[in-house]
C-alpha cells in the first residue's frame, strides 16, 4: 500500500471509486465543482490539487482531498488545509486505510482542520486524540409562524406550536432601520485584502479572508449562487455579509453563509444582520439560519432575535506549525469561524 499526492492520470481512478463509494448522484455533482474546488483555489498556486491518494498495485483504493487555506493564528499565518471528501474502495473499508490517510494528510500541513464531520470521521479524530472544541454554534431567527414547524410532527401539532409562537414572531421579526451603507457586490475589491490585514490580528484563529479567496468561495463557485453586501462607512470598506435562499421540508430558509466586521463593531455586525432579514422576508423566509464561533458575533445575534440551538457541525483543528499556549484549544472565544468555511454549504 502506498499513499502519495494525486496524480493528473489519476482523475479517471479517482472519478470511478467515487461512484462506487457514494452513488452517481454524488459523483455528478462533485465533478461539477472539481476544477474549481481543486485547481482554482488561490491557495494552490501550483494548480495541483491537495489530495491524498492510497495505491495498491495500479488500483486506487482511498482517497483524502483538502482544501488548503492560509490560517491566521494568534498574529502568525499558517498554511493549513480543511479536510473534505475522504473515501476508501468498500472491500478495502474497516482495514486502518482511512486512519492512514488522515495521518498522512496531518503530517504534511501546518494545519489541519475538520468541520461537519462524519459521525465515522469524528469518531477517527477522537480516536487520534486531536483536541475537541466542540460544534460551531448554530442560531436561528424565525420571521414567520411556520419557522417552528417540523417535518417529523403531525401537521395538526405544527399548526399548534406555530400559532402559540406568533406573539414571540412578531416582536422578533420586527423591521430595524439600517445603520450604515450596504452594498450589494458581484466581487470584492482590493479593499478587502487591506480591510482583512488591518483586523486579522483581532482573531485568534480564523481563515485569511482577502480578495482572491472570498472570489474564488463566494464569487464563482460554479455549484451555488449567492448574494454578497459590503458594509461601507465614509466610502471605506468595514465588512461584508455572504448568504442565500433555499427551500427545505415545511419552509423557506435563508442561510446566513459568511459574515465579518471588525469584532467590536456591534453596530456594523447589526446593519448587516438587518439587511438581512429585509432580504429574507422579501424572498418570502420562514427564518435565518447562521453559524458563528467568536463571542463578540454571537452576542449581536442574540440581540439581533436570534435563538441558539442545537448544533450539529462538528469542528476539530490542529496546529502543527505553531507553538501554542496550553488552553488555546479551550479558549475559542476569539475564533472566527463560520458556515463558509470548508465546504459544508453545497
Amino acid at each position: 500500500m502506498d499513499i502519495n499526492r494525486y496524480r493528473p492520470e489519476d482523475r479517471r481512478a479517482v472519478d470511478a471509486l467515487y461512484r462506487r463509494v457514494f452513488g452517481h448522484d454524488a459523483a455528478d455533482a462533485s465533478r461539477l465543482r472539481w476544477d474549481w474546488q481543486y485547481r482554482r483555489n488561490p491557495n494552490n498556486p501550483g494548480g495541483e490539487p491537495e489530495i491524498w491518494i492510497a495505491r495498491e498495485g495500479p488500483a486506487i483504493v482511498g482517497q483524502y482531498a483538502t482544501m488548503p487555506v492560509r490560517l491566521a493564528v494568534k498574529g502568525r499565518e499558517v498554511k493549513g488545509s480543511w479536510g473534505m471528501d475522504v473515501m476508501v474502495a468498500p472491500e478495502r473499508q474497516r482495514q486502518g486505510l482511512g486512519e492512514l490517510l488522515f495521518r498522512t494528510w496531518d503530517r504534511n500541513v501546518g494545519a489541519s482542520l475538520g468541520l461537519g464531520l462524519s459521525d465515522a470521521s469524528y469518531r477517527l479524530f477522537q480516536k487520534l486524540r486531536w483536541p475537541d472544541v466542540g460544534p460551531v454554534p448554530c442560531f436561528v431567527k424565525p420571521l414567520t409562524r411556520r419557522a417552528f414547524r417540523r417535518p417529523n410532527w403531525p401537521m395538526g401539532l405544527n399548526r399548534l406550536v406555530s400559532a402559540m409562537m406568533l406573539p414571540i414572531v412578531k416582536i422578533v421579526a420586527r423591521t430595524r432601520p439600517l445603520n450604515a451603507e450596504v452594498r450589494l457586490l458581484h466581487r470584492f475589491d482590493d479593499s478587502f485584502t487591506e480591510f482583512w490585514e488591518s483586523i486579522a490580528p483581532r482573531f485568534d484563529l480564523s481563515v485569511r479572508r482577502d480578495a482572491a479567496y472570498l472570489n474564488w468561495k463566494f464569487a464563482s463557485a460554479p455549484h451555488v449562487r449567492y448574494a454578497i453586501v459590503a458594509l461601507v462607512r465614509n466610502g471605506q470598506t468595514a465588512g461584508y455579509a455572504v448568504y442565500r435562499h433555499l427551500t427545505e421540508p415545511r419552509g423557506r430558509l435563508t442561510l446566513l453563509v459568511d459574515l465579518l466586521t471588525e469584532p467590536d463593531d456591534e453596530p456594523g455586525i447589526a446593519t448587516l444582520l438587518r439587511w438581512v432579514d429585509r432580504e429574507a422576508r422579501e424572498a418570502d423566509s420562514d427564518k435565518i439560519r447562521a453559524f458563528a464561533m467568536h463571542a463578540a458575533f454571537r452576542r449581536v445575534l442574540r440581540h439581533s432575535g436570534y435563538f441558539q440551538v442545537k448544533s450539529t457541525m462538528e469542528f476539530v483543528v490542529k496546529i502543527n506549525d505553531v507553538d501554542l499556549p496550553a488552553d488555546f484549544y479551550e479558549r475559542t472565544d476569539g475564533w472566527h469561524v463560520t458556515l463558509g468555511d470548508s465546504d459544508q454549504d453545497r
